[in-house]
């Protein structure tokens, strides 16, 4: 049997991210002849790696088709305890685990109001989004966390060779997480939930236990991002999260997966927060205002969107 010849539509539905941070490369190299230089691509690198990891957990609950506006108050409380104790002068392994277990139990608790009691995910998370935000803030009264041990400042802030730390365990996450969708039945269920969760639980799939499980998983990853944050800047800020979600859910979005749940890719969020990032980085070496970085932004997620409905519209 001749194959069928691949048509427009369908390759720019599989590479529209591909074309899209093709174009934005040409554009900022155009714009700022710094933007390709090696310097310049490993700090972009650094700075997408914090939001790049709580995308990851993002995605994984869209895909479960779920949404979680907890993450930046998890991210900062959690790095509000990690330096309490590394302040105080408790083990830098032990803080790190600490504040990623604080994560694991906020997680829990949203998950099984949402996959035992039935809350919407949008009230569940959003009460816990300002629960976690104000123990960030009730830790040290809002005040910040000073004076932690240059040791702490490594895993969010230092480098091996030229290449930082938090770059190079974005990377491993995302592919760990790549391939635990990929290859495990835990993965693979869900895109079942997401798709049908009455039909997966039919089939035999723990719907309740892997939904739960799923929100302990992205809270891990939002607590570890908020611990990474507060060794990067060497201080345990309350604030710290800020805006989080937002720019997590984006970059899922742009990366091709659906609000609706059962479609995804952590390939495609790591290339959504990379696109997202150079948006930021060539509006910083251009010497443009902040505003504008939140309405290309908004431009970006729109467009992307109505290339996915419109490619869609042609089959």
């Amino acid at each position: 049997m001749r194959k069928e010849p691949l048509k427009i539509g369908d390759l720019l539905k599989k590479y529209n991210l591909l074309v899209l941070l093709i174009v934005f490369v040409v554009i900022s190299s155009i714009l700022s002849p710094n933007f390709l230089t090696l310097g310049n691509l490993l700090n972009l690198l650094q700075q997408a790696s914090i939001p790049g990891i709580v995308a990851i957990g993002m995605t994984i609950v869209i895909i479960l088709g779920g949404i979680d506006l907890s993450v930046g108050s998890v991210a900062a409380f959690a790095g509000m305890i990690s330096s309490i104790m590394v302040s105080a002068g408790i083990p830098i392994v032990i803080s790190i685990l600490a504040g990623v277990a604080l994560g694991a139990v906020l997680g829990l608790v949203t998950g099984v109001l949402i996959a035992r009691f039935g809350l919407p995910d949008f009230i569940a998370t959003l009460a816990m989004m300002e629960i976690a935000r104000g123990a960030a803030l009730l830790t040290t009264a809002g005040v910040p966390v000073f004076g932690l041990p240059a040791e702490f400042k490594f895993i969010g802030g230092g480098f091996i060779g030229r290449v930082s730390v938090s770059g190079i365990i974005w990377i491993l996450l995302t592919v760990f997480f790549m391939l635990m969708l990929k290859y495990t039945t835990f993965g693979r269920s869900l895109f079942a939930i997401g798709g049908n969760r009455e039909a997966a639980t039919l089939s035999g799939i723990k719907t309740t236990r892997n939904y739960a499980l799923a929100y302990v998983i992205c809270a891990c990853l939002s607590a570890f991002a908020g611990v990474l944050t507060a060794s990067w800047l060497a201080t345990g800020q309350p604030t710290a999260g800020d805006g989080m979600e937002l720019n997590a859910i984006a970059a899922s979005v742009i990366g091709g997966a659906s609000l609706s749940g059962g479609i995804g890719s952590i390939v495609g969020t790591f290339g959504g927060v990379f696109l997202l990032q150079i948006i930021t980085n060539i509006f910083n070496l251009v010497g443009l205002a902040s505003f504008y970085q939140q309405i290309a932004k908004g431009i970006i997620i729109i467009a992307a969107l109505l290339l996915n409905r419109a490619i869609d519209s042609r089959k």
